[in-house]
Formats: C-alpha cells, sequence, structure tokens
C-alpha cells in the first residue's frame, strides 16, 4: 500500500500558536501551558486554555460560528497556503476533511441558554447548527470550496487519532488526494461539570504516573494537517484501533484493549518494539489510566523506551488530544537533531504498584535524531487508538 505522509501542520494549544512557538515551550526545561482559570466552574481549576490571538470567523456563515472553529480555523492560517496549492495540484473533488471533536459549539449553547434564563429569549447569534458535531467539517469544506468527503468522528478521547487513521484509508484506498485532518475542541462549561461528575478532575495541575495523581486537567486546542501520498517531513507508518467493551468509562484494567491498539500500529508500521524511540503516553493523571497504560507499555515496550505525558502542559483536549500529540510527535521528529523529547511534568513520586516506564526528564535528549514515535490515545467506552510516526 501507498505510504502516507503529514506534509504541513498548524496547531494551536495553551503552550501557544504555531510550530515555532510550540517547539520551545514542548521542549522547555520548565513547564508551562496549563494555569488556574475562573469561569468553567464554581471555583478556579487549572484548565489548558488557549489565550492566544484566534481566527477571525467573517467568512464563515453565522450559525457556524463558535470558539471550536475559530480554534480550528486558527490552525488552517498556519498552513493555508500549502493547503491552497493542494486544491490547485489535486482538484477541489479530490480534497477530504476529515476530523475529531468531541464539544463542537456546546459553549456557544450554554451561553445562548444563560442568556434565555435571564431574559426569556435566546440570543440572535445563537443558531443550533454550531453545536453540531459535523459544524468543523463542514466549515472547513464551504469555507474552502471543498468537494471531497468530509466528516467528523466523535469517540471521545480517541477521536482524532482515529480521524488520522481514517485519513490515511481514505489516501491508500485512492479516494481522494489530500486530506485535510486532525482535531478540535474548545473548552466549556459542560465538559468540566461532566468529568467533575466522576470525580476525576484535579484542582491543581495533573500529575501523570504518581503516587499522588488525582484526576486530569481540561484544556483546548487545535491540530491540522495536510496529509497526502506525497513525500513530507513525517510518515504515519502505522495506526491500531480496538474495543474494549468492558466499561462506559473505565478502562479494561489489564490493558488488553490498549495493547492491542498498540501491536496492530506497530505490525501495520513493520516496526519492532525496539524500534520505537519515545512514546507520547496518552496519561491522562487518574487511577485508572495510568495504571492501565503503564501495564501495558511495560509489557509491550519495555521499561526502557522513553515516555512521558504532556496533558500538564496543556491539559486534556479531549477530541483534540489525538491530533494534538501527534502534533508533538511531528515536532519531535522534525528539525531536532540534537533529539530533544518532551518531559514528563510530575512531583517524581513513584507508584510502587505501577510498573516502571523511564519517564523524560526536563531538557533530556536522545543525543540523536528521533527515528520513531508512538502516539497512545484512550477513549470512553474503551475506544482505543495509537498512531506510530516516523521522520521521513
Amino acid at each position: 500500500m501507498p505510504p502516507v505522509f503529514l506534509n504541513q501542520l498548524g496547531l494551536v494549544c495553551a503552550l501557544g500558536s504555531g510550530k515555532q512557538e510550540v517547539t520551545r515551550a514542548l521542549f522547555a526545561d520548565t513547564v508551562s501551558g496549563v494555569a488556574s482559570h475562573e469561569g468553567f466552574a464554581d471555583r478556579p481549576l487549572h484548565l489548558g486554555v488557549v489565550t492566544s490571538p484566534l481566527a477571525a470567523q467573517d467568512a464563515l456563515p453565522p450559525s457556524q460560528h463558535s470558539r471550536n472553529n475559530a480554534l480550528l480555523l486558527t490552525a488552517l492560517e498556519q498552513i493555508r497556503p500549502a493547503v491552497d496549492a493542494a486544491i490547485a495540484r489535486f482538484g477541489r473533488a479530490r480534497v477530504a476533511v476529515v476530523l475529531g471533536t468531541s464539544t463542537s459549539g456546546i459553549g456557544e449553547s450554554e451561553r445562548a441558554i444563560a442568556g434565555h434564563l435571564a431574559t426569556g429569549e435566546l440570543p440572535s447569534r445563537f443558531h443550533l447548527h454550531q453545536q453540531e458535531l459535523g459544524s468543523p467539517a463542514l466549515a472547513l469544506t464551504q469555507l474552502l470550496g471543498l468537494g471531497g468527503p468530509a466528516y467528523v468522528i466523535s469517540t471521545a478521547c480517541s477521536s482524532s487519532a482515529k480521524a488520522l487513521a481514517s485519513a490515511a484509508r481514505l489516501l491508500r484506498s485512492g479516494t481522494v488526494d489530500a486530506v485535510l485532518t486532525g482535531g478540535v475542541d474548545s473548552l466549556c462549561r459542560f465538559t468540566v461539570a461532566g468529568f467533575r461528575a466522576l470525580d476525576s478532575v484535579s484542582e491543581e495541575r495533573c500529575n501523570p504516573m504518581s503516587a499522588h495523581r488525582h484526576g486530569i486537567n481540561i484544556g483546548e486546542a487545535a491540530a491540522l494537517f495536510l496529509m497526502t501520498r506525497e513525500p513530507g517531513p513525517v510518515r504515519l507508518s502505522g495506526w491500531g484501533e480496538s474495543s474494549d467493551a468492558h466499561h462506559i468509562s473505565a478502562p479494561e484494567p489489564g490493558g488488553k484493549g490498549a495493547m492491542a491498539a498498540i501491536q496492530e500500529a506497530l505490525k501495520r508500521a513493520g516496526v519492532s518494539a525496539e524500534q520505537v524511540d519515545y512514546v507520547n503516553l496518552h496519561g491522562t493523571a487518574t487511577v485508572q489510566n495510568d495504571a492501565m497504560e503503564s501495564r501495558a507499555v511495560h509489557t509491550l515496550l519495555g521499561p526502557a523506551v522513553k515516555a512521558s505525558s504532556t496533558k500538564p502542559l496543556t491539559g486534556h483536549t479531549l477530541g483534540a488530544a489525538g491530533a494534538l500529540e501527534a502534533a508533538f510527535a511531528y515536532l519531535t521528529l522534525v528539525d531536532n537533531p540534537e533529539g530533544h523529547l518532551p518531559a514528563h511534568f510530575w512531583d517524581g513520586a513513584v507508584d510502587p504498584s505501577l510498573p516502571a516506564l523511564s519517564l523524560v526528564k526536563p531538557g533530556e535528549a536522545l543525543g540523536r535524531p528521533v527515528q520513531r514515535v508512538l502516539s497512545n490515545s484512550f477513549a470512553f467506552g474503551g475506544s482505543n487508538a495509537a498512531l506510530v510516526l516516523e521522520r521521513a
């Protein structure tokens, strides 16, 4: 089957906007990004809020105006010239859009409902279509005048990792010649309240793999790739997907579903576990996820492979997490001759019940270019996805 490549990357998250700004923060020796914010709960919480200026939505109809789509357009602006060139080269009908999201425009609905409770009327700017899960794909398709397949995958925290896998299948089948793929999610009170109801939210910066871990930070982000069969800086060489069928919100404790996804990704990439240089962990800092994932990674890749969770930097960006962490893999693989790795920021309190992992220390580097990265995404309902990305 023909290989597929990530030719361009645009991104925005709590670490900043664009490859250069995010790269500096991602490989810094000090932790940034997640901070205490008000307005999303009845008390301040540590959240991964995007504070960078966002793109204007003037070119979108009012029914598609949302913070979610503003984040997406911010990522698009960074790669727009290359996207326009691909459309001119392949034709509008040969370019697809495949994205992952979970919140879409729920935040706009929250504010509209609050307005209705206060005044008895919905705000004139509110449209129900703003919260449709398909809104991000529709926005890009209409803005760019595309005629290829366009859809959104919403499987909670594995959404955009699965979107990248789906985009690769479209390309390898010959259905299209280019895909705009990735993920986007925006913060809203609904999401924060939902995770708090599960006792899964930390009021401080999250502490993955620590004996003192007690929950996640929620975040927001957009990461958008131009994926084609034309050679580019990073190859998406493998992906694996599985379903635990175990519990609606808890992972299968033995890590069977996670291991199945990782094994499929490695097999499709044609690489052994020993050839993986770095693992970007799902690493949510919940008791159950970290226990399951550390067991899966230790069993399949051993205790020596370098690994870290980047969620203390960005928060858990839910439907955008798979694409955002694939973006971090991209930044780790490209223009990084010393092989700097994203650090695992935590308190260092080892949990003796967890299998040992080689967690990346601040400033740590391989001393050579990173060749392969494994990125894990595990979602509610046991929806698991793993990606293998290689330096091309």
